[in-house]
């Protein structure tokens, strides 16, 4: 170990352990000094030892010559050393190196000093001296020790060449003179506070630079104790420190890709859980707040929107976006605070939406401060908000899905947080690409629904204008997720009769939609025609087998408000619900049927008596289907809903919808209400 020399405390402590032996002879060899280390590792007391041969005391037994020669040694001087087999006072025989030479006595003449120990335990300190010093020297660990005033006193190799000084330039002097670049405030603390407790303290981390590497921060473990002598005094503090630079980094390293697969696997479950564009774009940016940005904003191409096929980018090579969805940690200022969400937007060639747009391939910003701020705001304003939140770096990523972009995702980062990298780009290009198919479904699907509804609406019914005998109203509700194919229409027939029909196809979407229309249509021929509700059924599913493989309900009824009459059929579909003027309800019990496009089985029809004010209920089963309940605790409760004294039927039918649907229903609702007046003007 580099240093100074031992110092005097620790050539005390050798000697106590070597239990070294002093005694004296004259120039006779006569015992004229025997020290107490003499009586432990010989076994002779002073008052057997003094004034007796010092060969004949301890070498009895040994060959003349052994003993003649120590003499003979001792006094020509310099020195003589050597091991010798001495004979203890209990009879055996022991190795004892002993050194001896000559010193000049008091009275003029010449005396022979010698001191021993027993070679065993020499051999013993030498192989474990000499084993410290290479486990020391050779250790790859940095190894020191600091005195009581916290300088160096010990350095060993491996912690020269880890601070890249010299030993000689560290000794004597207190820590952190030297290592400027390191945290020396903290370990310096650790040291204090080891050196006044004596509790070791294990694996404190620091980083910081030495004039080994100067242009790179390490991260080092260090282990710090106390040492004290068996009698208790502090000599000071050791330590040991190993850089742990690479396994750092290797752990981060793990961590950060922990991240991202958990950010991957969470966006899977997160983005796309409805068919909604804005739920999903919100999704989409929720999912990277905060674990992997601190703002995050999802821009859809207006002319994806509109489904039309102009090019998303300009011949100017600006780009007209719409903001769906902005999310920030707590107390960040958003950006998306000076545009509507959801309103168009101009974005210039140089903004880096519309240039990740258009090169179709993230765009990253590792330092977007100052001028790169404006590429990502939309104005001058907008940069010094982004300025004011402390954005530093950005990730701008386009959402392509089968083969088309959508629009883009915009990643920040803010304050101190580590900068984006090229790992980071091809995460948010993974994470844009898995999101881009929800986005695109969603969009798709909200297409869809749209022609779907537009279609729905259209195929409304007209309620005719000249009904004194009959007062209608009606309510069509199109079901949140996906809308089906459910129609009611209201037909003025001749002989002031009217025709009412409610029907649902079963499917989803467009087609169900279409084949709705195709009914309705057919059902009107066929009811101008006069042709009776059972054989207007009987028609409409001989066409129904023309329609694929769809299946429809279907009830209709022809009313004769004059002469008090009503004439229905039904095709598998829900009973309707007559409450008479007294405002007791009944379900009437149609001839069963099976549902149109089954074919195979004829209808029937019945007839029941209206009395002035008799009000009849026709609707689809979403407004009576409910989760955990069956189908006729539905319709009763629409029933209970129904009866009591006659309301405006305007009314009557937000009652029901209103009771029934709690907001927007799950699976389209249809509604078709009629009041007779035999003879009446009409109202209510």
């Amino acid at each position: 170990m580099s240093g100074a020399m031992p110092d005097r405390s620790t050539g005390v402590a050798l000697a106590a352990l070597m239990r070294q032996a002093v005694f004296v002879q004259d120039a006779d060899g006569a015992i004229v000094l025997w020290g107490p280390e003499a009586e432990l590792l010989f076994g002779h007391r002073a008052e057997d030892a003094l004034g007796r041969d010092a060969a004949e005391l301890l070498l009895p037994d040994g060959p003349p010559g052994l003993a003649e020669g120590w003499q003979r040694g001792a006094r020509a001087g310099p020195e003589w050393a050597g091991t010798l087999p001495v004979r203890h006072a209990d009879g055996h025989t022991r190795l004892v190196e002993i050194r001896s030479r000559p010193a000049p006595a008091a009275d003029g003449g010449r005396h022979v000093i010698s001191q021993a120990a027993d070679a065993g335990t020499l051999r013993d300190l030498a192989s474990d001296l000499a084993l410290s010093t290479g486990l020391i020297n050779q250790s790859p660990v940095a190894l020191g020790l600091f005195d009581t005033e916290l300088r160096w006193r010990r350095i060993n190799p491996a912690l020269a060449r880890l601070h890249g000084v010299p030993a000689d330039e560290l000794i004597g002097k207190p820590f952190g003179a030297i290592l400027s670049e390191s945290d020396t405030s903290g370990v310096g603390a650790v040291l204090r506070r080891v050196l006044e407790s004596g509790r070791p303290v294990i694996d404190h981390r620091t980083t910081g630079r030495t004039p080994a590497d100067p242009d790179h921060d390490h991260v080092w473990s260090a282990s710090f104790y106390r040492l004290d002598e068996p009698g208790g005094r502090v000599l000071g503090v050791a330590m040991s420190a190993i850089d742990v630079t690479e396994r750092v980094r290797a752990t981060t390293e793990v961590a950060r890709a922990r991240v991202r697969l958990a950010l991957i696997a969470e966006a899977g479950t997160r983005i796309g859980t409805t068919l909604d564009l804005r739920q999903t774009a919100r999704e989409l940016a929720e999912s990277a707040v905060p674990r992997y940005a601190h703002l995050a904003a999802v821009d859809i191409l207006d002319a994806v929107l509109g489904g039309g096929a102009a090019p998303p980018v300009r011949e100017d090579g600006s780009a007209v976006f719409r903001l769906l969805a902005l999310e920030g940690t707590r107390g960040t200022p958003l950006e998306g605070r000076t545009r509507e969400i959801g309103g168009p937007v101009t974005f210039g060639p140089e903004r880096a939406t519309t240039q990740a747009v258009r090169l179709a391939r993230p765009l990253l910003l590792s330092d977007a401060r100052g001028p790169g701020l404006r590429r990502l705001a939309r104005d001058e304003t907008g940069a010094r908000v982004l300025e004011s939140a402390g954005v530093h770096s950005a990730l701008v990523t386009p959402l392509i899905a089968r083969g088309e972009v959508l629009g883009a995702l915009t990643l920040l980062r803010t304050g101190g947080s580590r900068a984006f990298d090229e790992e980071d780009r091809d995460l948010a290009a993974e994470l844009s690409a898995r999101a881009a198919i929800s986005v695109d479904n969603a969009r798709l699907y909200t297409r869809e629904r749209n022609t779907a509804l537009t279609l729905q609406r259209s195929l409304l019914p007209q309620v005719p204008e000249d009904r004194a005998d009959i007062d209608i109203a009606y309510r069509y509700r199109p079901a949140v997720s996906e809308v089906g194919g459910d129609w009611i229409d209201v037909l003025r027939l001749s002989g002031h009769r009217f025709g009412l029909v409610v029907g649902d196809v079963m499917g989803k979407g467009v087609r169900a939609a279409a084949i709705m229309g195709q009914l309705r249509s057919t059902i009107r021929a066929l009811a101008r025609m006069g042709v009776p509700p059972a054989e207007l059924l009987g028609h409409l599913d001989n066409i129904a087998e023309f329609l694929g493989d769809s299946i429809a309900t279907c009830l209709y009824a022809v009313c004769d408000p004059r002469a008090g009459w009503c004439e229905m059929a039904g095709a598998g579909h829900l009973p309707p619900v007559l409450v008479r003027p007294d405002g007791r309800g009944e379900l009437l019990q149609l001839p069963e049927a099976v549902p149109l496009g089954v074919g195979g089985v004829p209808f029937r029809s019945a007839r029941w008596a209206l009395e002035p004010g008799a009000t009849l209920a026709l609707f689809t089963d979403g407004l009576v289907e409910e989760r955990g309940h069956s189908i006729d605790e539905g319709l009763r409760a629409v029933l209970r809903l129904l009866e009591g004294p006659p309301g405006p039927l305007e009314e009557t039918c937000d009652t029901v919808l209103g009771t029934r649907t709690h907001g927007t229903p799950q699976d389209d609702v249809a509604l078709l209400l009629a009041r007779v007046h035999r003879g009446g003007s009409g109202g209510g």
